[in-house]
């Protein structure tokens, strides 16, 4: 009896400390989306992650939806007072408070994957880090930038758009930040803000004809039966992900903690580059199979797009805060993961 009293009062006491530990600190974590998002991929692993690798110290509660917060600005302010310790958001929910995060969508500065995935990855987050941090008095820290939906593609209920005069005259749905609407208006298309949930109906409607988004939201949100038949792979943005957390919860911890929430964020970073290409695969295949009309464009339609939309690099630089010092820190970043990739490149090739 003894010799089995003993492993049990050792298993008993094991599952006593592990609850302990849990309670040591709890992140709250939201996303305003679905369980079959990239965020909510993220933040799977996240939990997993950071759960085990403090073992058990940190847990971590996910709220998928609108329960805690449903707004870009309403979100940030949970993080800055503590009542939400993570949150993601777009550079266009985050652009009220942090206007410069929009670099994110200054179009064609990034070419692919790669190059993205390099830049996010690099110094330049860490500048980000650091202006927000200064203009929320210490609040609301950057922890990573994933990605959310792949590349920003225009998509109409009209017509193939192939050069940007085929834009001419398109309402094209955007979000309520400058930027966004700034190219629309580049491209000699009307910039129409509607929120996300009513923007079937608007395309459904006339309301307007086409929005600039990733294939896997396009048919996520079953955009082809509204009438949206027409893809143009310009790609013209990486779709950012912004990683925030409440500076004073994060910075409570100790340094050990704090290294295994960091290594926690890279993960998820890792899952939001990865599972848009997967996705995206059937995301392609259904909307080709459902009629839907996928134009490439080709090298100089490419150039064409970004000469046309030229204007909004001044533009950024002169009317956002911030906006000149992260120009020049994220086309430098963009100039280093290119010589770093085509030396690797040129490398493995030879």
């Amino acid at each position: 009896m003894k010799k089995i009293f003993k492993p049990l009062m050792l298993v008993a006491m094991m599952a006593f400390t592990s609850f302990a530990q849990a309670a040591d600190f709890t992140i709250r974590a939201t996303a305003n989306s679905n369980e079959n998002d990239e965020d909510y991929d993220g933040l799977v692993v996240f939990k997993n992650y950071v759960e085990s690798a403090s073992n058990g110290a940190i847990s971590v509660e996910l709220f998928i939806g609108t329960q805690l917060c449903s707004k870009g600005a309403e979100c940030l302010q949970g993080v800055a007072d503590g009542s939400i310790d993570v949150y993601i958001s777009t550079s266009g929910g985050a652009a009220g408070i942090f206007p410069y995060v929009q670099i994110l969508d200054v179009p064609y500065l990034m070419s692919d994957d790669r190059i993205a995935e390099h830049v996010l990855s690099s110094d330049f987050t860490r500048t980000l880090r650091d202006m927000a941090l200064k203009d929320s008095g210490n609040k609301i820290r950057l922890m990573t930038v994933g990605n959310t939906g792949g590349w920003r593609n225009f998509a109409n209920t009209k017509r193939p758009v192939q050069n940007p005069s085929d834009m001419k005259g398109l309402k094209i749905r955007t979000v309520v930040a400058d930027l966004p609407q700034e190219l629309v208006k580049a491209l000699g298309a009307s910039p129409t803000p509607i929120p996300w949930p009513e923007l079937f109906t608007s395309l459904q409607t006339g309301v307007v004809e086409g929005s600039k988004n990733g294939i896997t939201d396009i048919m996520g949100m079953k955009f082809p039966d509204a009438g949206l038949q027409y893809v143009t792979l310009d790609g013209h943005a990486y779709m950012g992900a912004l990683w925030w957390m409440n500076n004073d919860k994060f910075m409570a911890m100790p340094e050990d903690l704090r290294h295994v929430v960091v290594d926690g964020f890279y993960q998820l970073q890792q899952a939001t580059f990865a599972s848009p290409k997967r996705k995206s695969i059937q995301a392609y295949a259904d909307f080709v199979a459902g009629g839907g009309n996928l134009y490439v464009p080709t090298p100089a339609e490419k150039a064409a797009f970004r000469d046309a939309a030229e204007p909004v690099y001044s533009w950024f630089k002169s009317n956002v805060d911030g906006g000149k010092e992260v120009f020049d820190a994220f086309t430098s970043a963009v100039a280093a993961a290119e010589a770093d990739i085509n030396s690797g490149r040129s490398k493995d090739v030879n």
